[in-house]
């Protein structure tokens, strides 16, 4: 599911800003808002992304945010023939604001 960044500037609070680390340093970005996770995109439905993470804690450092963590999930906890992962291997770490003004 996705938002738009100026429909998700509207609300009063976001639970989470969730900053997605995808690859070495691709950035996207999603949003809990009533307890749902969305994808926020620009105007024209692309996802916001980026390279630097800077860039995007700047693009969003107006919205109301309660929490703000950066998430990271590896592709590389699997090996063949290797047992079932029973729980995920999901990173979330605390970010405090960078007061980028």
């Amino acid at each position: 599911m996705s938002i738009t960044l100026s429909k998700l500037q509207k609300y009063f609070s976001v639970e989470k800003l969730i900053y997605h680390s995808i690859d070495l340093s691709l950035y996207k970005v999603s949003a809990v808002v009533e307890g749902e996770e969305h994808y926020i995109t620009d105007e024209k439905g692309k996802f916001l992304r980026s390279v630097n993470l800077i860039e995007l804690q700047k693009l969003l450092q107006n919205l109301p945010t309660i929490k703000s963590v950066l998430r990271h999930t590896s592709a590389y906890d699997e090996m063949i023939g290797g047992p079932e992962k029973i729980s995920s291997n999901l990173l979330e770490v605390p970010l405090a604001d960078n007061e980028l003004y």
